[in-house]
């Protein structure tokens, strides 16, 4: 991969200044359609007491107020089955599909065995999501090591995931970048231009407004992103988290500004899953940690 000069960089971006206001969600791309449905509040599967049979867990997240849950890659059919029927019994929907092997297995390794075992995986937690009509697979595409370069991780991972996208397409599930602490993605800019390079209604993003704040503002990305947003993943908003809570008078903490972000989603159109990915606790933590999120919901900040 070449240096590129800023020239390239905004053209191939699509950061053009436009009307006097910078390329984001408003004119990069075509506004995401307006939908009937308001967020949804869904809740990671480690979240939910794990020492209690699948059904009555996902029955659990129904009655303290989730409507959909979020399972890890489920590996057999008969795992697909025993979710298929516990979200049934619960009246509970599937989320998406976090992508279990792509930290263990980096899809970015050197060792093609490895990657292998990353690819081999996607596509399982793809036909997950086809079957459980979830539309989404959480990916983190690569790991920045001591051993594999940043250049590496960026041009491996879009190689790797242009492999997926005609099964992507075939299934009708988007893959969706999530932003993590592997070392890479590092600006809203260069997360949006890598999604837009794919030039596939497939790849978009999963936003994780907790995983941001160390370098970064959430809303600050939530309204780069724009409309390549399709998933939300919520935390460090519960009780006995480690991060403080946002104090505007106090420029040397950087909290989460709970309504700029819920701002931030309304102004890009944002419809569809909040999903909280918290730890795990009892019927009374889950009934707190819904009404935490209503309040996010509803414009409130939720600590």
């Amino acid at each position: 991969m070449n240096m590129m000069n800023r020239r390239e960089f905004l053209k191939s971006s699509s950061f053009v200044a436009c009307g006097g206001s910078w390329v984001g969600y408003s004119t990069s791309t075509a506004p995401m359609a307006q939908s009937a449905r308001a967020l949804r509040k869904g809740a990671c599967i480690g979240v939910l007491p794990p020492a209690a049979s699948l059904t009555d867990r996902f029955g659990l997240a129904r009655k303290a107020g989730f409507e959909g849950v979020e399972p890890n890659t489920l590996n057999t059919p008969d795992e697909l089955q025993q979710c298929k029927e516990a979200a049934k019994a619960a009246g509970i929907e599937i989320t998406s599909i976090m992508n279990s092997d792509h930290w263990k297995y980096p899809l970015t390794d050197s060792d093609p065995e490895v990657v292998k075992k990353c690819m081999d995986g996607i596509r399982t937690s793809m036909r997950n999501a086809h079957e459980l009509n979830a539309g989404a697979v959480l990916l983190v595409p690569g790991i920045v090591t001591a051993d594999v370069r940043y250049i590496d991780v960026y041009s491996r991972s879009q190689e790797r995931i242009r492999e997926l996208l005609p099964l992507a397409k075939e299934l009708g599930v988007t893959i969706a970048i999530e932003n993590v602490g592997n070392r890479f993605l590092l600006s809203p800019l260069e997360f949006v231009r890598y999604i837009d390079e794919f030039d596939s209604p497939f790849v978009r993003a999963y936003f994780d407004v907790g995983n941001i704040v160390t370098n970064g503002y959430p809303q600050d990305w939530i309204r780069t992103i724009g409309n390549r947003l399709v998933r939300v993943h919520i935390k460090r908003f519960e009780p006995g988290v480690d991060h403080p809570k946002f104090d505007p008078a106090d420029r040397r903490t950087q909290g989460i500004n709970w309504v700029e972000v819920r701002k931030a989603l309304d102004e890009i159109g944002y419809k569809g899953w909040i999903t909280a990915e918290v730890k795990s606790g009892d019927e009374n933590y889950l009934r707190d940690l819904s009404a935490r999120m209503d309040k996010f919901i509803a414009g409130e900040s939720p600590i």
